[in-house]
């Protein structure tokens, strides 16, 4: 005999929450059975959409490589990804790319864009420096946590 469990999951929103805070994301949404949480950050604080039944669509397929690993050693000077998305070097396909390896950066530019679930998501540089290598190609899939681009 199975039991339905009745009532939101509160302590799920505040994992999901706590995932904003850590990644830096602007939104995140789970789904799981008949069930569909986003939990969103806006300037006011946190916004929790919740939808059921979740419409039933095919599991989307990646068939992208990720490229082989640079021969420069990318350490603590690497910026990583800070979410799973597509990566863009510039804001749009005719526009130019944020940033090109030998440029100098200050803190705070906007290196590249990452889409995510719909939403742009600028990624600034944590620090002042020059690009030594862009590690990803325009419009590429990336995981969190994957050298994207080296500022020395």
């Amino acid at each position: 005999m199975s039991t339905k469990k009745t009532g939101i999951d509160q302590q799920l929103i505040r994992d999901l929450a706590e995932i904003l805070n850590e990644t830096q994301l602007t939104e995140i949404e789970v789904e799981q059975d008949d069930l569909r949480i986003r939990v969103s950050r806006q300037s006011s604080g946190y916004q929790t959409m919740v939808a059921a039944p979740a419409p039933a669509a095919p599991a989307p397929t990646v068939t992208a490589s990720a490229p082989a690993a640079p021969a420069a050693d990318t350490g603590k000077n690497a910026v990583t990804s800070p979410m799973v998305g597509t990566a863009y070097r510039a804001a749009s396909p005719e526009a130019q790319a944020f940033v090109e390896v030998g440029q100098k950066v200050r803190e705070g530019q906007t290196l590249l864009i990452i889409e995510a679930m719909k939403t742009m998501n600028q990624i600034p540089s944590p620090r002042a420096g020059t690009v030594t290598a862009i590690l990803f190609e325009d419009a590429q899939p990336v995981e969190y946590g994957e050298p994207l681009i080296v500022i020395e």
